[in-house]
């Protein structure tokens, strides 16, 4: 028998028992789906971050909490950056960068009888908006280094806190109340959106020296530093380390740029999609063990079939290639409806969250959905190619 004779064949025998090769196929149809899904939002979130990272600027390096050398995002538990470290690098680095602290918590705010118990309160300096860049103002001012030194109770609110407490109005010189001590609103920030599903626009911005009298601590979350050119990055990183050693040690503290950070996240996003698509792969295994049993039932049901087609003078290796090619029918089947099916879903999580299909995803998992046909099917198509033909046509 010819190739199209066989395929021809191995498709009637498919569409014949429509129900047991839609099951059969249903598991690489949810195995190739989960793939190409999962894999989609490893990779959308990879992009994402590394968007917004890089927006940030090349000339932005971060100081952080622990070493970070090891992949993750430094020790907060005992940390040991502190306000003083701030202060000792503002007057080192004056020359060559702009930088701020950030003592950030989660505080009460409230208006009247609007309160919000979960927002963000960033304690920073007045160089904040020239350090971190994408932080613009949609209403009045951030506060000045005058407001700041003389400890004036002034706040900047994110869009989420203003539409919260004075939707469509000029929230300048409202009053609000952070924790206990109350502020007058002076700026409004632009929408920044969310970032790994944290909203950044939830959150009022205070003097440093305010938010240590808050939170009653002078524990930083981090430094951000900007310097005045790319050029000038290697140096001021060589000058924070210099500064920070003396009084901290090399496991304290952790130095990064916009280029380590892109990289630390890449890693931790590509460890991520890994595990994902290996979960996947798990259930696409499971089709394949499903697409074997089926096979192998078929092989079972067909035994009269197979015994008078070797009778008629069919070759073992005819029979052998007619059960393959209907597991790897079924399995291509099953393949090509999952990757429409995942990527039809990765473009509708792409709406709600971050998601992008990735062109090596599809292949993997088409070539996948190919392998468990020619694995998995294999067994039975061997088993039908042995059967004797005087046994298969005795078989009841």
């Amino acid at each position: 028998m010819n190739f199209q004779e066989l395929v021809a064949l191995s498709w009637k025998s498919i569409t014949v028992n429509k129900l047991r090769s839609f099951l059969t196929t249903l598991g690489i149809i949810i195995g190739v789906f989960s793939i190409i899904l999962l894999v989609s939002i490893g990779s959308g979130i990879q992009g994402y971050v590394t968007n917004e990272i890089s927006s940030l600027g090349s000339n932005l390096i971060d100081v952080l909490p622990g070493n970070t050398s090891g992949g993750g995002f430094g020790s907060f538990i005992s940390n040991k950056l502190r306000v003083q470290d701030w202060k000792s690098l503002d007057r080192k680095l004056t020359p060559i960068a702009k930088l701020t602290p950030v003592i950030r918590q989660v505080a009460t705010i409230k208006y009247k009888t609007i309160q919000d118990k979960g927002a963000f309160v960033a304690g920073v300096s007045y160089q904040y908006p020239f350090v971190v860049t994408s932080t613009k103002m949609s209403q009045g001012i951030f506060f000045t280094k005058g407001q700041e030194q003389a400890g004036t109770n002034v706040a900047v609110i994110g869009n989420t806190v203003y539409e919260k407490f004075f939707p469509g109005q000029n929230a300048i010189g409202k009053r609000i109340y952070i924790g206990s001590k109350l502020y007058t609103i002076i700026g409004v920030a632009e929408k920044r959106g969310s970032f790994l599903g944290v909203d950044q626009d939830n959150i009022a911005y205070i003097s440093v020296e305010s938010a240590q009298e808050l939170f009653g601590s002078n524990i930083l979350t981090e430094i951000a530093i900007t310097a005045d050119s790319p050029e000038l990055v290697p140096i001021v990183i060589d000058q924070t380390k210099q500064v920070l050693l003396k009084r901290l040690t090399a496991d304290d503290f952790s130095v990064e740029t916009a280029d380590t950070l892109t990289a630390t996240i890449s890693n931790i996003t590509n460890m991520l999609s890994l595990a994902l698509g290996g979960i996947a792969a798990i259930s696409l295994l499971v089709g394949g063990i499903g697409v074997a049993n089926i096979m192998l039932v078929s092989v079972t049901e067909r035994t009269r079939e197979i015994g008078l087609r070797k009778a008629l003078g069919a070759k073992r290796s005819d029979i052998l290639k007619q059960f393959l090619i209907e597991a790897v029918m079924i399995s291509v089947l099953g393949g090509v409806i999952g990757i429409i099916l995942g990527m039809g879903a990765s473009i509708i999580v792409a709406k709600l969250l971050v998601s992008e299909v990735t062109p090596w995803s599809v292949v993997i998992a088409f070539v996948f959905s190919v392998a468990i046909g020619i694995i998995f099917g294999m067994a039975p198509a061997i088993r039908a190619s042995k059967l004797s033909p005087i046994e298969a046509l005795r078989y009841e």
